[in-house]
This record gives structure tokens, sequence and C-alpha cells, in this order.
């Protein structure tokens, strides 16, 4: 059962309505009562106000909830070892594109790219355990068991490849790991802005992340922030103009807008403890001979433009070069005025670049750079 979504908002709406019933209650019984005049419109403004917040907030919570279960996730669910996993392919042809979400996302972050890569080849984006329509697993959530979950949901679906694995962020670790402990499918690899084994312990890192940390009460508010569904009442739920202008229709961006006001704060978490483990289960990996490898990277002058460190820049920059290594045919792309998020800020870089790609797999691709170059 989600626990932050259906137990917490279910204990709201009880508390907020037994709180709402007993300040009605007691401004009913004031008429009765032989109290002074001031002492009686004293207690009818503060029993208002009670009755009116309590139910409110439980209004709020409880519709949040209701909403946010209500649409239905495009694509099948398959039981992964006794667990629901949700995976969604659309389009046909060979290679497959498989779809990694990174740190916080589901599959639906791709409902902008996912539609145009799927007219040149079949495309499957999915959810992680504890994401989206799959169902949550208990830790360790490191990239070994995740590349194992997504081995037996490739299983379940009959997908055997040949599998051209895309992975943005954090999804980039957890792509190197299932290429690693399965290659036997793996025809390439694209990686989005990709997270690098062990980056967190570099000093520029460790020091931009103890500025960005978030303390137990800054997670506990956020929590509360969710459950109450404060996120629906100022729009946030809302799609925005600029996912329809990332190329998402209005249904996906309509279910991308929901999926921000439904963080799997345990899930999160989970991966986020387990970033050591995961980068010390991936940093051996590679390098993978002659597979393709197509690298796409955010425009640092975006992070001075939001002032981050330089010093931080430069690390990230180096570390996407330094993933060239990982093959003999890799090539890196440089998205420029992009930020992280590259397939919403820059989604027609990764439909042109990623079908050029698959075309090198069909032997139809032409003008693309040469292996080892980096471009902008």
């Amino acid at each position: 059962m989600d626990f932050h979504y259906v137990v917490i908002p279910a204990l709201i709406v009880l508390t907020g309505g037994f709180v709402g019933w007993l300040s009605i209650r007691r401004f009913l019984s004031l008429q009765r009562r032989s109290y002074p005049s001031w002492r009686k419109v004293t207690e009818r403004i503060a029993f208002s106000g009670i009755a009116l917040t309590a139910l409110a907030v439980a209004a709020s919570s409880g519709f949040n909830a209701i909403a946010l279960h209500a649409n239905k996730l495009p694509g099948e669910t398959y039981s992964v070892n006794g667990h629901k996993m949700r995976i969604d392919c659309t389009g046909s042809g060979s290679p497959t594109i498989l779809l990694e979400a990174g740190a916080g996302n589901d599959g639906l972050i791709w409902g902008g790219v996912q539609p145009v890569l799927a007219k040149t080849t079949r495309v499957c984006s999915y959810d992680r355990a504890g994401f989206g329509g799959s169902e949550a697993l208990p830790p360790p959530r490191d990239a070994d068991h995740i590349a194992g979950e997504l081995h037996g949901l490739l299983v379940a679906a009959k997908l055997d490849g040949p599998i051209v694995l895309m992975g943005h962020s954090l999804g980039g670790i957890f792509i190197r790991d299932y290429a690693t402990r399965y290659p036997k499918a793996i025809a390439g690899l694209i990686f989005v802005d990709s997270a690098t084994p062990l980056q967190q312990r570099d000093p520029a890192f460790r020091a931009f992340d103890a500025q960005e940390h978030q303390g137990q009460t800054g997670m506990l508010l956020n929590k509360a922030v969710f459950a109450l569904g404060i996120p629906r009442l100022i729009g946030a739920c809302s799609a925005s103009r600029s996912e329809l202008n990332s190329g998402f229709d209005a249904h996906a961006a309509e279910l991308l807008a929901e999926d921000r006001c439904h963080e799997p704060f345990a899930t999160i978490a989970g991966e986020a403890e387990n970033l050591d483990r995961s980068g010390e289960e991936t940093l051996h990996t590679g390098p993978y001979g002659a597979m393709p490898i197509l690298i796409f990277s955010h425009d640092v002058a975006v992070d001075a433009a939001h002032g981050r460190p330089a010093d931080l820049a430069a690390a990230f920059s180096q570390m996407q070069e330094d993933l060239k290594k990982l093959s003999t045919r890799s090539r890196r792309v440089i998205a420029k005025g992009s930020g992280h998020y590259i397939q919403l800020d820059r989604p027609e870089l990764i439909e042109r670049e990623a079908s050029l790609f698959i075309g090198e797999f069909r032997g139809v691709a032409t003008g693309q750079q040469s292996s080892g170059s980096t471009t902008e």
C-alpha cells in the first residue's frame, strides 16, 4: 500500500473530519451556555476557524490522494519475482531502445522524446521498483538489484534484444551495470547527462552536495506538504507550456504533471543511500570494446548562469569526457543551452542524434561525427 499517498491521507481525512465535527458541535452548543457574550463570540470565531481549517485540510489531502490514483498509466504490467512492474513499448523495428530514468523519475519523463523515437524503432520506457506503476521493493536499492529487476522485466515482456540502453542521470549508472551483467542482448549505450560511478566522492561534488543537502526537518516538512496536497493547490500538478513545447502531447504532459505530485520518498531515499554501493558495483564496468556509445552532456554555461561553482562544472565535464573511454566507438554531444534534463530542454537533439545512432546499426546513417569526437 502507498503509505505516503494512501495511509497518511486517510489518517488526515479521519483526523480532520473528527476535529471539524468536534468544532462544529462546540460551536452549536454555545447558544445553550450561559457564557458572557464576548466569550461566545470569541469561541464561535475560534471554532469556526478550526472547523474550516480542519475540513479544508482533510478535503485537500483526500482529493489529492484520489486524483493521484485516478490516472491509468500507459503500457503493460508484468510480475517480476512476485512484484508488479510497468513497461510501455511503442513503435517497431530493431534494435529496441530501452529508456532508463534518472533519480526521482519514472518512465513518464521520456514522454516527449519516446513518440518521436518510436517512428524510427521500437522504444520502451519503464518504471523502476517504487516509481510510477511499479510496486516498491525492500532495500537495498543498488545498481545490482535494479539491473536484476530490469532483466526480470525484460524476460517477462519477452524483449530479448538487440537492445540499446539509454540512461539519464543516475540511470546511466544502472545501464552500465546491466550491460556488464547481461551483455548478450546489449547492442549499444546512450548516456544522457549521466552520473558516473562514485562521482559524489569528488571534492567539488561533495562540497556542492553538502550545500544542497536537505536536513531531516526539511524532509519531514516536504513529506507533509505533499501529503496535504499543497502542490496541487498551487498548480504544480497541471501541465505547463514548457512540457508541451518539449514534445509531450496533452495526455502525456498531464501524466507527467501528476507524477510531480507523487514523490516516492522512500524509494528516492533508498537509491540515494546506496549511491556508494552502486558506484562500487559499477566502478570497473567496461570498457565495452567496440560497442557504439553516444554521450549527451548538458551545457555547463547553464550551470554558471545559475551560480553553480566553476570547479563543479569542470569536474563534471571531465567525467563526461572520460565516458568516451568506455568504447572505441564513442562520441559526445554537448547540448547547448540545456540543463540537466536534456530530454526536456533539447528533445529535438536527442531525437535526431539517437535516430542517427540507430541508423549505425542498420548501415544507413550518414554524416555522424567520428568516434572519439566531442561536438556542441
